[in-house]
């Protein structure tokens, strides 16, 4: 799959992104959304991730989305503004080919240019084998928590499991006031 283009997403892709979604909360645990949210809510949660200036990515193939991946705020108090949460999904016929890892590729470097300091990984059915785990370990991330039986899909008790990654010297170093995080903090974006 070395044709696979990275690329910020567009609004143009949200009807395969709602799909790839759709797909993950109706027969998979790493999301522990139930229903998937319509087209018209998907569009509202990239519309509000974009205007923050946080990247949204999608892998596309020969003109076919086949993943999206994207950084959001980690919890929304003002202390917090450093660290992202990470997110990514892959198109059922395209897992096991690589195109999460390139997608987190690209997305760390963007939440690294932007400034961020921390990625965190918030993976629902946490499991030593899960794929998200592995796709985490891989790229550097380290464990950082376990919720045992936090949430309950499918008929089953799931674990949501904790990882994180230090970008931009990670908490050694203070933070840097061109960052965009500090940017937006100091434009009046402030949480409460």
């Amino acid at each position: 799959m070395s044709n696979i283009v990275i690329r910020p997403a567009i609004a143009a892709d949200l009807d395969t992104i709602t799909d790839i979604y759709a797909d993950a909360v109706t027969h998979g645990t790493a999301s522990y959304e139930l229903d998937p949210p319509s087209r018209a809510e998907m569009g509202t949660r990239f519309d509000t991730l974009t205007a923050g200036g946080l990247p949204y990515l999608v892998a596309e193939k020969d003109g076919a989305v086949l993943g999206y991946a994207y950084a959001g705020a980690f919890r929304p108090r003002p202390a917090y503004r450093f660290i992202v949460e990470d997110s990514v999904y892959i198109a059922p016929e395209a897992k096991g080919q690589g195109v999460g890892l390139k997608l987190m590729l690209s997305l760390i470097a963007a939440a690294e240019a932007a400034g961020f300091r921390q990625i965190v990984a918030v993976i629902g059915d946490g499991h030593a084998d899960s794929a998200s785990v592995r796709l985490h370990e891989k790229l550097g991330f380290r464990h950082s928590g376990r919720l045992e039986g936090s949430g309950y899909k499918h008929g089953r008790w799931l674990d949501t499991v904790f990882m994180q990654l230090p970008l931009n010297g990670g908490a050694t170093l203070p933070p840097d006031p061109a960052s965009l995080p500090e940017r937006i903090f100091r434009d009046g974006l402030r949480g409460k």
